[in-house]
């Protein structure tokens, strides 16, 4: 994920926003319910990857939503509860 985007999907989870960061298998579960709590706060819970509707300007890409943006990340932190694992994440590597 891009910087700003993670940071935000990671506060919405309860965390700091700090980079590097951690979370414990055990937080997992309540870090995936505040999020799913705070899109549907935000009016974007539950979307998945799935046509999107056309942009009023064929040359203009649609936007893309926090929840959409979230779906790989609920994906990663249920899969690492379910295998009783840690999460942790770092800034990438930059692009050359």
């Amino acid at each position: 994920m891009f910087g700003d985007v993670a940071i935000t999907l990671l506060k919405m989870m309860g965390h700091s926003g700090t980079v590097p960061g951690a979370l414990p298998a055990a937080g997992i579960p309540a870090a995936i319910e505040r999020l799913h709590l705070a899109l549907a706060a935000a009016g974007d819970h539950e979307k998945k990857p799935g046509p999107e509707p056309a942009a009023s300007d064929p040359d203009e890409p649609a936007p893309v939503g926090l929840g959409l943006r979230a779906y790989p990340l609920i994906q990663l932190l249920t899969a690492a509860a379910q295998r009783g694992c840690d999460v942790m994440w770092d800034l990438g590597a930059p692009r050359i």
